[in-house]
């Protein structure tokens, strides 16, 4: 017993102790203790949500968030985990690897790099590479010897951040919106639909806690990040892709400032492509600002078609009324209003129809004087009933509503802001400030038979493949009929006449009919005036195809310096190729159509895969030879080569291809194969010109390496 009671008696001192020293430590040692819990844990901490995703209508990727990561290296770990000999063999492998993958930098440059870090403060955090890389890049340094081992065995780490990408590089970048780049602001969005549906896309933030464990920090969810939503936009790729290139091409044809275009369907509104594309210091065209919903300019001859129907609706007038026009050039109230054609003498008498045809701006305007001069608030109400300054709730920041005047009077009866030449020169496009993309809803409406639809730029937001939230069309409040249909018809023969008597031709087709009006006005200099220097014109074509059964709406824009000026032989050219490319996509015809059993073309083959031209040619019934054997489907494993015209057909002949370590011969490819066969040998191309091969920056038969770029010039 005696012996029990001493081991109780310990114990009890021990208790006593543990007690003692625990109450110590809560209290006269607290605060140590606590600086060294907040070193090795961090509470709150924000995990960040996915950012979804920006689709086209047909689903195509136009802004998504993917992985980048930079890459470090913990020198003390390595030494830790006793894996420091494996390193010192395997340095060499890994530096020759490291140039392989990165061959801006030589081998020898990352030994001396990595043998700098092991000797610096910095070893727990040592920069292998000093830039960002993307995904595949880092599984390729993940699969070097030694990095392929576990981090507490290699020390090999890496840092991951959400890059914002842009598969379709610049296409309807300004509309697509754009995120800040720096670090701090790295998850903001800076304008357009990403800035606009900001709160749909960003998702919800999550919080973790984080404990340092052997000396690492281990991430613990306690509430986990909710991923944003995706947000499937109204954007036809294809369109926007045909709509840039024709609107680029006239503006280095004319050497013009800024080209705007915008495709609109017509039932529902929705915004199929948009173009704003402005010259740069450095002479190339990008896209700087939305032109389209943001610019504030006098329309100039585009808007007379809401003149005419103003008066038409009113009732003042009919499609007979008749005007005299004289040798184009008018006096109106102590100012000259001309004519295009003044210098060939003008147009003489006319009747309305005609006015809007040939574009008269004394015919125009003296209708529009004669009705409502005593009385131009009516007119400026009936231009509002219109709907062209309606709200459309653009969902871009930055869009201006347009701004048309509304005339005022004060007691005593006197105008207060109007004078006699406000009215005429209203009627034709001045006086008004109005962006592209209301000029393109009232043409819209006049193609959808008076019914004016709100622009649409986003269709639904979807997550998980579910609808979160859905974006109707929507028809503008106060606007489900802008005017009567017998007015609206007479508009439409009118627009219709313009394109095919007019002086809107070069906007029409051979294969379907076009409607819409030219424009062409001055663009004023503020207080400076019109004729301050070198005259600016904004150049302008606003209709919709085909004519008879309306599809689309679209409207062209472009400012530029100095004559030659024409909209409808600049804007209008433009107009037709985008309509033009359009309906061509839309046709689907069999191939039987276009074979002529009497007459067998050859047809001129690119270099490059010839299994894909083997299977086309049997599918015309084109007589082909070749020196491989013939398959019945495109998507085999391809089959490099040339084709060779011969007599009643064609040769396609196998090459043998040159090493994967040699730059292969590209010339007379199209530039789909001559990417593919070149980029994957890890060399990066640049594609400048259209059609075939014709020079390529690396010769055939060089030795190439990763990370080289190679221009390739197609004509």
């Amino acid at each position: 017993m005696p012996r029990y009671s001493i081991i109780a008696f310990v114990l009890t001192l021990l208790a006593i102790t543990v007690v003692g020293r625990a109450a110590y430590i809560m209290t006269v040692k607290k605060d140590y203790w606590m600086e060294v819990a907040d070193r090795v844990k961090q509470d709150s901490v924000r995990a960040e949500p996915i950012r979804g995703n920006i689709l086209s209508c047909d689903g195509e990727l136009l802004a998504s968030s993917l992985p980048e990561f930079k890459i470090y290296m913990d020198f003390e770990q390595l030494e830790i985990s006793g894996t420091d000999s494996l390193w010192n063999a395997k340095i060499d492998s890994i530096c020759q690897g490291l140039h392989d993958i990165f061959p801006e930098r030589s081998a020898a440059q990352f030994k001396a790099n990595l043998a700098e870090g092991r000797k610096s403060r910095k070893r727990r955090h040592w920069p292998i590479w000093p830039k960002r890389i993307n995904y595949n890049t880092y599984s390729e340094v993940k699969e070097l010897p030694v990095f392929r081992l576990s981090k507490l065995k290699s020390g090999f780490h890496e840092e991951e951040f959400n890059s914002r990408e842009n598969p379709y590089g610049s296409l309807a970048r300004r509309t697509v919106g754009d995120m800040f780049a720096a670090k701090d602001q790295g998850r903001t969005a800076r304008c357009g639909l990403e800035l606009s549906y900001d709160s749909l896309l960003r998702g919800t933030e999550g919080i973790v806690h984080r404990r340092k464990v052997l000396n690492k920090f281990l991430s613990i969810t306690d509430t986990p990040p909710i991923n944003g939503c995706d947000i499937v936009t109204t954007i036809d790729v294809a369109m926007q892709d045909l709509a840039e290139r024709a609107v680029i091409d006239e503006l280095k044809e004319i050497n013009g400032n800024v080209g705007v275009a915008i495709v609109m369907e017509v039932k529902t509104g929705d915004v199929k492509a948009i173009v704003n594309m402005e010259k740069c210091i450095d002479g190339e065209y990008r896209e700087i600002k939305n032109h389209a919903v943001s610019d504030l300019l006098e329309p100039g001859s585009v808007f007379k078609p809401v003149s005419i129907m103003t008066a038409l609706q009113d009732g003042v007038c009919d499609t007979n009324e008749v005007v005299e026009t004289g040798n184009g050039v008018f006096p109106m109230y102590g100012r000259d209003m001309k004519d295009w054609n003044w210098r060939r003498g003008g147009y003489g008498t006319m009747n309305l129809p005609k006015t809007l045809k040939v574009s008269s701006n004394i015919g125009v305007s003296r209708i529009i004087d004669k009705y409502y001069h005593n009385d131009p608030a009516k007119f400026v109400r009936g231009v509002y009933r219109s709907g062209i300054n309606a709200d459309l709730h653009i969902p871009i920041v930055g869009a201006a509503p347009a701004v048309i005047r509304m005339p005022k009077k004060n007691k005593r009866g006197e105008w207060v802001n109007w004078s006699n030449t406000d009215l005429p020169w209203m009627s034709i496009g001045y006086v008004t400030q109005i962006p592209p993309i209301y000029t393109l809803t009232f043409y819209n409406a006049i193609a959808n038979g008076g019914k004016m639809m709100q622009p649409r730029f986003v269709k639904a937001a979807i997550k998980d493949g579910e609808i979160i939230e859905d974006f109707p069309p929507v028809v503008v409040k106060g606007h489900e009929q802008i005017a009567s249909p017998e007015v609206i018809k007479e508009m439409q023969e009118m627009l219709r006449k313009v394109v095919s008597e007019g002086l809107g031709k070069k906007a029409g087709s051979d294969a379907f009919q076009v409607a819409g009006k030219t424009g062409t006005a001055q663009i004023s200099k503020g207080a400076a005036g019109y004729k301050n220097g070198m005259t600016n014109y904004l150049l302008s074509f606003a209709g919709y195809f085909p004519a008879d059964n309306p599809m689309y709406s679209c409207i062209v824009c472009i400012q530029k310096s100095g004559l030659p000026a024409s909209g409808g032989g600049m804007s209008g050219v433009v107009f037709h190729n985008i309509a033009e490319g359009i309906m061509a996509q839309n046709i689907r015809r069999d191939i039987s159509e276009v074979r002529d059993s009497s007459y067998t073309p050859i047809p001129d083959v690119k270099a490059g895969n010839i299994l894909s031209a083997d299977y086309v040619l049997s599918t015309l019934g084109i007589r082909r030879q070749t020196n491989f054997s013939a398959q019945l489907s495109p998507v085999g494993q391809p089959i490099w080569g040339i084709a060779e015209k011969r007599s009643g057909g064609l040769a396609l002949l196998r090459r043998r291809e040159p090493s994967s370590k040699l730059m292969p011969d590209v010339h007379g490819m199209g530039a789909r194969d001559a990417v593919y066969i070149i980029e994957s040998r890890g060399v990066k191309c640049v594609v400048k010109g259209r059609g075939k091969v014709t020079a390529q920056s690396i010769g055939p038969g060089m030795r190439i390496h990763k990370g080289q770029v190679c221009i390739l010039t197609l004509e």
